[in-house]
C-alpha cells in the first residue's frame, strides 16, 4: 500500500445524531407535503388543506429560492450561526400550530435548504477526497478508452467520476478485486477494468442483463484490440518516418562524401565496402534505437509493453547485420519475432484477465460471496445506482464481511425501499429492511411513506436550469381523477394511466384514451362535460405548479435523511480501522 495523506475524518455519531434530531423535528411537519400525491391533488382539495398562501406568492419565492440555488443567502448566515452555538436552529414560524398549513415559503425554503446533505457539513468535496486519496502521485488516466464512445453523456459522466474514485480507492488500500452489484449493462465494471486494469466481477439479478453484458464485453474487447493496434501503428509510423528523413540527411551527407573520395583518392574507390552503402541503418541511427531500448526502464509497466512492442517492431526491420552485439548476444530476425510473439500473447492474455466477468445472482444481505465468487480476495464493493434495498444490502455486507475492505455505493430509486414501520399492522417475515437502518431512527419508528421517498428523487439543480416538472401532463392526470370520482364513483385507482400523455393530442383525446385503458366506458361522457372539467380546473393550474415545486425543494431534505440513516448505521458497527 502506498504511502498517501490521512483522508478526511467523518463526524463523530453523536454530532450526526443531533444533526439528524434537527432534520426530524423540521421533516415532522414538512413531510406531508411530500406524501401529499398530485392524482389526488383536487379529490382531495391538497392545496386548501395544506398551503395557506395564495400559489403566486409560493411560485415567486421559490423561483428565486431556485435561481440561487448555489450560494447561501445572507438571511441563512444567522441562523446557521445559531445552529451551530446552540443546536438549535431558531427558524421563524414555518406552519400554523392549530391548522398545520404552511405559512411562510421563505422559511420553508430556508430550512429546506439548510438540512440539505452540502449544508450540513457532512460530506467531504469530490475533488479534496481524490486529492487525499492520490497523496502526490499525479491522476491515473489509465488506457486511452473514452466512455462516450459506448454510453451515452449522462452514463459516461457518471462512469468517468465513479471509476475515478473507485481507482484512487483502490491505489489507496493496494486493493485489485472489484466487486460491481447491480452491474446491469457493465458499464462501469468494463471501464474500471479495461481503463484500470482491476479485476472486477459484476453481479446482477437479471439474466437479460447479464447475457447483454457479455455481449457488450465481447464487443468491447474487439475495439479495445483496435485500439492497441492503432496505438501501436502511430508509434511504429512515427519511428519509420524519422528513420526515412535520417536516411535523407545521412544520404545527402553519404554522397558529398563519396564524391570526395572518389575525387581525392581513386584508388580508395576499390576498397570500399557495401556497408558504407546503407544510409538507412547508419551507426547513428542504430545508436539512437540502442539508447531509446535503454531508456524503457523510465515507463510505467503499461506503457513499457507498447514501447517494447513499438522497439522490437522497428528492429525486425533491420537486416541481421545491422544491429551491433552488445552486452548480450546477437538474436537473429527470425527468433526476434517468435520472442515478439511471445511477448505479445503474453500480454494478449494479460487484458484479456482484466475483462471483467459477468454474474448472475441476486444480492442479499446475507448472500455469502464465497458460493459467488471462487477466487474471492480482498476486495471493495461499488455500485452504480444500487436500486432499492440492494443500496442498504451492499452496506450490511460491507460491515459483515472480512474481505469486503471498502465501499463505494450510488443509490438511486428510493420508492422502491423496503420501509419497516410503513405497514405496521401488516404481518410481515421480512427482518432486514430497507429503511431505517440505525438504531435511532428504529427507536423513532420513523416511516418517510412511498410518495415522500419517491420526491427524493427530485433533482432541485434540474428545476433551476428550466428543466422544471411535466406541469401540463400532471394536471391532465389530476382533473383525469376528478372526472374517474364524478363520474363513476370510484376514489382509489390501483391501475396506472401511464404515458399515455405524450400519445395525446389534446386533454379530450387523453381523457377517452386514458378511460379505455383503465376499462371504463368512455362514450358515457360527452365531449363538453369533459371540457367543462378542463375549463373548471385550468385556472388552478398554478396551485398544482407551485405544489410540486415546494416537493422539489423539500426533496433534498428526504434524501438527506436516508442517507444520514445509512451513515448513522455505518458508524453504529465500530468498524475499527477503515473510512467512513
Amino acid at each position: 500500500m502506498a504511502a498517501f495523506c490521512p483522508l478526511p475524518v467523518t463526524q463523530d455519531l453523536s454530532t450526526l445524531r443531533a444533526k439528524l434530531q434537527g432534520l426530524l423535528r423540521f421533516l415532522r411537519e414538512a413531510l406531508c407535503i411530500s406524501n401529499a400525491h398530485t392524482v389526488d391533488f383536487y379529490t382531495e382539495s391538497v392545496w386548501e388543506q395544506l398551503i395557506d398562501l395564495p400559489p403566486e406568492k409560493v411560485l415567486a419565492v421559490l423561483r428565486k429560492s431556485t435561481e440561487a440555488a448555489e450560494s447561501r443567502t445572507p438571511e441563512a448566515r444567522p441562523l446557521v450561526e445559531a445552529e451551530r452555538a446552540s443546536g438549535i436552529t431558531d427558524f421563524p414560524k414555518i406552519f400554523c400550530e392549530t391548522s398545520q398549513k404552511l405559512l411562510s415559503v421563505e422559511a420553508f425554503a430556508l430550512a429546506a435548504k439548510y438540512y440539505s446533505l452540502q449544508n450540513l457539513g457532512i460530506c467531504t468535496p469530490f475533488a479534496q477526497l481524490l486529492v487525499a486519496l492520490r497523496g502526490n502521485q499525479t491522476e491515473k488516466t489509465g488506457e486511452n478508452v473514452k466512455p462516450d464512445e459506448f454510453m451515452n453523456l449522462k452514463k459516461s459522466h457518471e462512469v468517468q467520476a465513479m471509476s475515478e474514485l473507485i481507482s484512487s480507492i483502490a491505489d489507496y488500500y493496494g486493493i485489485k478485486q472489484v466487486i460491481d452489484l447491480g452491474s446491469g449493462k457493465g458499464y462501469l465494471s468494463s471501464f474500471l477494468s479495461l481503463n484500470y486494469g482491476l479485476k472486477v466481477y459484476g453481479i446482477d439479478s437479471s439474466n437479460i442483463n447479464t447475457h447483454g453484458a457479455q455481449e457488450r464485453n465481447r464487443k468491447l474487447k474487439k475495439h479495445w484490440k483496435s485500439c492497441h493496434t492503432q496505438t501501436k501503428l502511430d508509434a511504429n509510423g512515427l519511428a519509420l518516418k524519422m528513420a526515412k528523413e535520417k536516411k535523407m540527411q545521412d544520404g545527402i551527407q553519404c554522397k558529398a562524401d563519396i564524391e570526395g573520395v572518389y575525387n581525392n583518392s581513386p584508388t580508395n574507390q576499390e576498397m570500399m565496402s557495401t556497408s558504407d552503402f546503407l544510409p538507412d541503418f547508419s551507426v547513428s541511427l542504430i545508436s539512437n534505437i540502442r539508447k531509446q531500448m535503454e531508456n524503457l526502464h523510465v515507463y510505467s509497466h503499461r506503457e513499457e509493453n507498447v514501447c517494447f512492442e513499438n522497439a522490437f517492431s522497428l528492429i525486425d526491420t533491420l537486416p541481421l547485420n545491422a544491429m551491433e552485439p552488445a552486452s548480450s548476444s546477437q538474436m537473429p530476425k527470425r527468433k526476434m519475432s517468435e520472442a515478439n510473439k511471445g511477448r505479445r500473447k503474453t500480454m494478449s492474455k494479460s487484458t484479456e484477465s482484466n475483462i471483467y466477468s459477468p454474474l448472475t445472482s441476486f444480492i442479499t444481505a446475507d448472500s455469502e460471496l464465497h458460493d459467488i465468487i471462487k477466487d474471492l480476495e480482498d476486495c471493495l464493493m461499488v455500485g452504480l445506482h444500487t436500486c432499492g434495498d440492494l443500496a442498504p444490502n451492499t452496506l450490511r455486507l460491507f460491515a459483515s464481511k472480512s474481505e469486503i475492505k471498502g465501499v463505494c455505493s450510488v443509490g438511486c430509486c428510493y420508492h422502491l425501499l423496503s420501509e419497516e414501520f410503513e405497514n405496521p399492522h401488516k404481518e410481515c417475515t421480512q427482518e432486514k429492511w430497507g429503511f431505517p437502518m440505525c438504531h435511532y431512527l428504529k427507536e423513532e419508528r420513523w416511516c418517510c411513506g412511498r410518495n415522500a421517498r419517491m420526491s427524493a428523487c427530485l433533482a432541485l439543480e434540474r428545476v433551476a436550469v428550466g428543466r422544471g416538472l411535466p406541469t401540463e401532463s400532471l394536471f391532465y392526470r389530476a382533473v383525469l381523477q376528478n372526472i374517474i370520482k364524478d363520474c363513476y364513483g370510484i376514489t382509489k385507482c390501483d391501475q396506472h394511466v401511464g404515458k399515455i400523455y405524450s400519445k395525446s393530442s389534446s386533454f379530450l383525446d387523453y381523457v377517452r384514451k386514458s378511460l379505455k385503458k383503465l376499462g371504463l366506458d368512455e362514450s358515457k361522457l360527452p365531449e363538453k362535460l369533459i371540457m367543462d372539467y378542463y375549463e373548471k380546473y385550468k385556472p388552478r393550474m398554478n396551485e398544482l405548479e407551485a405544489f410540486n415545486m415546494l416537493k422539489v425543494v423539500l426533496a433534498p431534505c428526504i434524501e438527506t435523511l436516508i442517507l444520514l440513516d445509512r451513515l448513522c448505521y455505518l458508524k453504529e458497527q465500530i468498524l475499527h480501522g477503515l473510512h467512513l
